[in-house]
């Protein structure tokens, strides 16, 4: 069926464990740990909250209560199965909980199977955002395998009629007294189902074996060899596929007409074609199946379909997007106001008011998400790249009247998931199909589907307010960001009327939002706004854009203190993370102090060169207290006074994410990020017209190519005695701030709003001349 492997379900190769607990149990015996009084994880400031399960209504509940909500299993042959609700973005967490397992229950790495986002065999953790696996994610998952640990002592103990104390764990087997029994065979005939101890001691750093050791990320052999790891390649007997036609509003929110624009669908419009299924509508949703992909692809294409007329997107161009932002409907949350902010107005001696604006972003995942989907004997089955497989699950069993229960979300690898892409949509697309033809449909978006359809990281505006006095000290400081953005539904429950089409507004532009510097007077005003387009979260949750600002105006600050910038950034920082990650940074860059705009070009050199510096940790300010790593940049740029073109020449980041797990994986982190969000800094915007998104292919949505990368330096802080958190974002966030300070180094020019085009750097450029 794949790859040369013969009579193999896709349930079963998508993984090298595919095991269900009734499979595990079948081998001779196995010791589970289950929270008795678990169910889905929320994750707050001091780590996961554990919640009450509800009673199992079909064949794939959830994992929860004595038995189901296990996050660790011993087979008889002496593997330790670890389950996670959490999946892995190709950010190599996989192989981290791994590591963390293996050190907690005693055992070789190798002897670890980690099986990640499986509805039916993982608890809920909820989505995989916000850097959050392994600084929360993970931690029942070691609790738990602590605690098997030691039952297995306790097991040894009660058989040899030993002390446990005489007693101890080696590399998969327990030992003492002159004997020596495997995992395996202490687990076997055992079914200990046990409340979870949030308290147990986990094992202290002196005694790991794996993790802050490099190992070899555990998914890259099967990727290289061809072995079935991406849901593109999955097949399943009688499978058919399908694709679907969507209205002409690409990308639009709740404003368009949206479950009420299909006017008619001429079915014989291709009856001509070969290996036609069924064309399928309901609602706004119309799709094809064909026996063959090509023979799909021909029909979406040629299938005659009428929509209402719709154009009622405001004008979201480069030029007019600011005051989109500024007039769009939007509610104020106050995060901060110190009681000495209005007094300190009043002390301002030099007024720096300034407004920042950050583009649309597509996610540019490198592949269209793809989805296979069955639906037989009432119980559905989908293999899908979500990143969010459980509350996917809710939403697939909304769209055909199921219980959740009777969904089972096999979650296997994508093409690339750095926030919310289509997987979730195209998920649903391949179910309705699948219920309409009795058969297994795949369904894989065409890139312009991908591209339009994607939820965009949303535009922002970040405006600040403040000053410095006489002797530039910061005295006030006020930020207000503006983050137009929603949940995005998934899109089927919007097109078929499952869902209403109406305003979602997502409270998440918060994020780094209040400065990480002690000023002495804060005002910090988040403002929830209403969507413009369909947007949701991407890397960097408004922490990217609003750290933009936050650095910017620092070096402002600094600047009209004739200061060293970094030198004035630690005037400000008590925090003694931020203060290493940041000196760290001075060190590695090898930057030399002074202020900035030392080394003026002539008027007459065509290239100019300059140095920035930014700072930043990722914070969740919904949770106070929560963030994930710290990260500092020192960055080199290269200017094109003729052209305007922006080369980043070299990046240097320290980063300080507390204990490494696996610094290899850390490393590969921090330099993705130094690469995507250099990408999005210098090049990337997604286009509108008053239909929808106009970004639809790659020559519409530039990104950074191999001869535009930077230099990479990194140095990652060892704080192995610190708790892990996560790196998945955090480098990313100083990323605008520092090449706009370089920018400012090299030219004198300050840019406001990404991305720093040629176009828009040509603009300021002869502005500034302008204005001499």
């Amino acid at each position: 069926m794949i790859f040369g492997k013969k009579n193999t379900s896709a349930e079963n190769s998508a993984n090298p464990v595919q095991l269900t607990r009734r499979q595990l149990l079948k081998t001779g015996g196995m010791i589970m740990v289950s929270a008795a009084t678990a169910g889905p994880l929320m994750t707050l400031a001091n780590g996961p909250v554990l919640q009450p399960p509800t009673p199992a209504q079909g064949p794939f509940p959830i994992p929860a209560g004595t038995l189901v909500d296990s996050f660790i299993a011993i087979s008889a042959n002496g593997e330790v199965i670890g389950f996670n609700g959490h999946v892995d973005l190709g950010t190599g967490v996989r192989t981290a909980i791994g590591q963390m397992i293996a050190d907690e229950i005693d055992t070789d790495f190798a002897k670890v199977k980690i099986i990640l986002g499986h509805t039916r065999q993982t608890p809920n953790l909820g989505p995989t955002i916000a850097s959050d696996t392994i600084q929360n994610a993970a931690t029942p998952m070691r609790q738990a395998a602590a605690q098997v640990r030691q039952l297995l002592l306790a097991l040894a103990s009660k058989r040899w009629s030993v002390p446990v104390a005489q007693l101890r764990t080696d590399n998969g087997f327990v030992v003492g007294a002159g004997k020596r029994l495997s995992y395996a065979e202490l687990a076997a005939g055992q079914d200990l189902h046990v409340d979870l101890d949030t308290h147990i001691a986990l094992r202290p750093s002196k005694e790991h074996k794996f993790i802050g050791k490099s190992v070899a990320r555990v998914d890259i052999p099967n990727k290289v060899l061809g072995a079935l790891t991406y849901v593109h390649d999955v097949r399943l007997p009688g499978m058919l596929h399908g694709r679907v036609v969507r209205p002409p509003y690409t990308g639009a929110d709740y404003t368009a007409p949206l479950g009420d624009s299909l006017i008619s669908v001429d079915h014989d419009s291709i009856k001509h074609l070969p290996g036609i299924v069924k064309v399928v509508v309901k609602g706004d949703f119309v799709g094809v199946v064909a026996e063959r992909e090509e023979q799909a692809i021909a029909a979406m294409h040629q299938l005659k379909v009428q929509w209402k007329e719709w154009a009622g997107l405001p004008d979201l161009s480069p030029a007019a997007l600011r005051d989109a932002l500024v007039n769009n409907e939007k509610t104020e949350r106050l995060l901060r106001e110190d009681p000495n902010y209005q007094e300190s107005l009043q002390k301002i001696k030099t007024p720096i008011d300034r407004e920042y604006i950050w583009p649309f972003h597509m996610h540019g995942s490198i592949g269209p998400s793809c989805a296979v989907a069955k639906l037989e004997d009432g119980k559905v089955h989908v293999w899908t790249g979500s990143q969010n497989p459980h509350d996917l699950r809710k939403d697939l069993g909304t769209l055909v009247d199921l219980h959740p229960d009777f969904v089972n979300v096999h979650r296997m690898e994508a093409s690339g998931c750095y926030g919310r892409n289509c997987a979730d949509d195209v998920a649903a697309d391949a179910l309705l199909l699948a219920q309409a033809v009795g058969k297994p449909v795949r369904v894989q978006l065409m890139r312009e589907q991908e591209s339009g359809w994607e939820p965009k990281g949303t535009a922002q505006l970040i405006q600040v307010r403040g000053g410095v006095d006489a002797e530039g000290n910061v005295v006030s400081y006020e930020l207000q960001t503006s983050y137009p953005s929603n949940l995005s539904p998934t899109l089927a429950l919007v097109l078929t009327g499952k869902v209403e089409n109406k305003k979602r507004v997502l409270q998440m532009g918060d994020r780094t939002s209040v400065p990480l510097y002690d000023y002495p007077a804060v005002r910090v005003v988040s403002q929830d706004a209403a969507p413009l387009v369909r947007a949701s979260w991407l890397r960097g949750v408004s922490a990217l854009p609003n750290v933009f600002a936050h650095e910017s105006w620092i070096d402002e600050c600094a600047y009209l203190a004739k200061e060293d910038p970094i030198a004035y950034r630690l005037r400000y920082m008590k925090d003694p993370r931020a203060i290493g990650v940041i000196k760290a940074a001075h060190r590695l860059g090898r930057w030399q102090d002074g202020p900035a705009r030392r080394n003026i070009a002539p008027a007459d050199q065509k290239i100019v060169t300059g140095r920035g510096f930014a700072y930043a940790r990722y914070i969740h300010s919904k949770f106070p207290g929560f963030g994930a790593a710290w990260a500092a940049w020192v960055c080199d740029v290269s200017v094109n006074l003729e052209t305007g073109v922006v080369k980043v020449d070299k990046v240097y980041v320290s980063h300080d994410c507390g204990a490494m797990v696996n610094p290899a994986g850390v490393r590969h982190q921090v330099h993705g990020n130094i690469v995507q969000s250099t990408s999005r800094v210098l090049k990337e915007f997604v286009t509108f017209d008053k239909s929808g998104t106009t970004s639809l292919d790659w020559g519409g949505y530039p990104l950074l190519r191999f001869d535009e990368l930077p230099e990479v330096e990194i140095e990652l802080l060892e704080m192995p005695h610190e708790d892990p958190m996560g790196a998945g974002e955090s480098a990313s966030v100083p990323s605008a701030a520092a090449v706009a300070n370089a920018i400012f180094d090299a030219t004198g020019v300050r840019l406001l709003e990404v991305p720093f085009t040629p176009s828009r750097v040509l603009a300021a450029l002869r502005k500034a001349k302008a204005s001499k």
